[in-house]
C-alpha cells in the first residue's frame, strides 16, 4: 500500500499536466480572426523641385515649378508646397502666370484646382485675380472659381462672387460683382 500511495500524487500531478495540454491545444486551437489588409491610398511616387515645360510645334506653351509633387494611384497629382505656372502665346512670348499655395491635378477630369493665396496675372494688360480657390481647365483654357474674386486693372480694382474666365485674363465675368464700377461713355 505504501507503493501506491505514493503513485496517486504522481497520477494528480501527470492529469494536471495532461488537462494543461489539452487547454493549451483546445485554445491554439479555436478560429482567430484575422486582421483585413488595409488598402494604402497615400501617394506612389514623390518628386522634388519640379521644372516642367509643355511643348507644341517646338514652342514652349507653360511651363510649371514646384517645389514637391505627390502622384497617387489613380494619376492625380498633389503640390503641397504650391504650384507656379507661366503661358506663353505661339511667339513664345510670356502672356500670363498663376500662382498657388496648395493645388492638385485631377486626371481623370483634366482639371487643375489652386488653393490658399491663389493669383492669376495677365502681364500684358496688368490685371491681377485674386481668391482662395481657382479651377482651371487647360482643354479650353478656361479658369472659374465660386469664391470671392478681386481684380486689379490699371486704374480700378473689381470686387465679387464667382469667376468666370479666360487662362490668361483677356475675357472675364464675375456673376456677383460688388463695389463701385466705373462705366466710362
Amino acid at each position: 500500500m505504501e507503493n501506491t500511495g505514493y503513485q496517486i500524487p504522481h497520477i494528480r500531478s501527470a492529469a494536471a499536466r495532461i488537462c494543461l495540454f489539452l487547454l493549451v491545444f483546445v485554445s491554439s486551437c479555436a478560429k482567430k480572426e484575422t486582421a483585413q489588409p488595409v488598402e494604402y491610398t497615400g501617394p506612389l511616387r514623390e518628386a522634388q523641385d519640379v521644372d516642367v515645360l509643355y511643348a507644341e510645334k517646338d514652342r514652349i506653351k507653360v511651363k510649371m515649378k514646384a517645389k514637391r509633387v505627390l502622384e497617387y494611384k489613380n494619376g492625380d497629382q498633389e503640390f503641397p508646397d504650391g504650384l507656379y505656372l507661366e503661358f506663353y502665346s505661339e511667339a513664345g512670348v510670356l502672356t500670363s502666370t498663376l500662382r498657388a499655395n496648395h493645388a492638385f491635378f485631377f486626371k481623370e477630369e483634366n482639371k487643375w484646382k489652386g488653393r490658399g493665396n491663389v493669383e492669376a496675372r495677365n502681364i500684358e494688360k496688368q490685371q491681377q485675380l485674386n481668391t482662395e480657390e481657382l479651377y482651371w481647365l487647360p482643354a479650353t483654357k478656361k479658369i472659374f472659381t465660386e469664391k470671392f474674386v478681386t481684380i486689379k486693372l490699371e486704374n480700378e480694382v473689381l470686387y465679387g462672387t464667382g469667376l468666370d474666365a479666360m487662362q490668361d485674363l483677356s475675357t472675364y465675368t464675375i456673376k456677383e460683382p460688388q463695389g463701385t464700377i466705373e462705366v466710362k461713355d
